[in-house]
């Protein structure tokens, strides 16, 4: 166990929340931290200068991103200790969320130097915050695999959990991921999208998932700008009770008699909330039977 003592002389490592969008938005603590220490490390150099020249700040900085972070923590950790203060930013919101650092306020914290965070803008909880969906408890899972076999193996994982998931989305793939919601947790499931939030064309889009992929599909703008996915999660009560009010493999021999097994499979999870892939082997059991 560490605890950091007062009159510590080391530096202090400063995780500073940065706008998502509408630069108004930093926080007066921000701003004042910023201006305080020593060396700011930034994912991306080019874009944080633009934010500090917004805010009328001249500081030395240093880029941190994923391919680069456990080379250079090292040398941040040195200043730290030799009782530089440092600030963390990503290009936007709350850094560690689905951006670098991790490595630097892990071995930070091993070192046992004092990791102060500034609280600000995050997207997932702007965007949850005025989506509707159920807030109680939810699942934030980062960015969804860009590949279509890790994304929907992804989301059959997801299927049944009560949970609101969010993920993250970028603009080319946004549509894919919908429909992919749409085939594997179903087209009735409520989900709402967050596009560009906080920017000047913030737009959500809310329903049923088959009515908001239509929507996204003929809005000219439905593919640009950076997207938080938020879906409701499965109701225990319906899942529970459709699958134990039907016989499953009399259900599933009853389709197979009229439609192959892929799509006696998928009929079978959109009327009884099982997996997809578990019916398919099912169904596959019972034809080898």
């Amino acid at each position: 166990m560490q605890v950091i003592k007062p009159g510590d002389t080391r530096g202090t490592l400063y995780i500073v929340a940065t706008p998502i969008g509408n630069l108004e938005d930093i926080s007066a603590r921000a701003v004042s931290v910023l201006s305080e220490v020593t060396v700011i490390a930034a994912e991306d150099t080019r874009h944080s200068g633009r934010l500090l020249q917004h805010l009328g700040l001249n500081k030395p900085l240093i880029a941190l991103h994923d391919h680069n972070e456990r080379g250079r923590v090292q040398g941040i950790l040195d200043q730290l200790l030799a009782g530089a203060d440092v600030a963390l930013i990503s290009d936007a919101g709350t850094p560690l969320i689905s951006d670098p650092g991790y490595v630097l306020v892990r071995e930070a914290r091993t070192e046992g130097l004092r990791v102060s965070p500034i609280p600000g803008p995050c997207a997932l909880i702007a965007a949850l915050s005025a989506a509707g969906l159920p807030t109680d408890r939810f699942l934030f899972v980062g960015f969804l695999p860009a590949k279509r076999s890790g994304r929907r193996t992804a989301l059959e994982e997801l299927r049944k959990e009560n949970a609101t998931l969010v993920f993250y989305e970028s603009p080319h793939r946004i549509l894919d991921a919908v429909a992919d919601i749409v085939e594997i947790m179903g087209g009735h499931r409520e989900i709402v999208l967050g596009r560009e939030i906080t920017k000047a064309f913030e737009t959500f889009y809310s329903g049923e998932a088959t009515q908001v992929l239509a929507t996204l599909t003929n809005d000219p703008h439905g593919s640009r700008g950076e997207f938080v996915v938020m879906v409701r999660g499965a109701e225990k009560t319906e899942s529970s009770l459709m699958a134990g009010a039907l016989d499953v493999d009399r259900l599933l021999s009853l389709l197979m008699e009229e439609l192959p097994l892929k799509k006696a499979a998928k009929i079978a999870s959109n009327l009884t909330s099982l997996g997809k892939n578990e019916l398919y082997q099912r169904a596959l059991d019972l034809k080898d039977s």
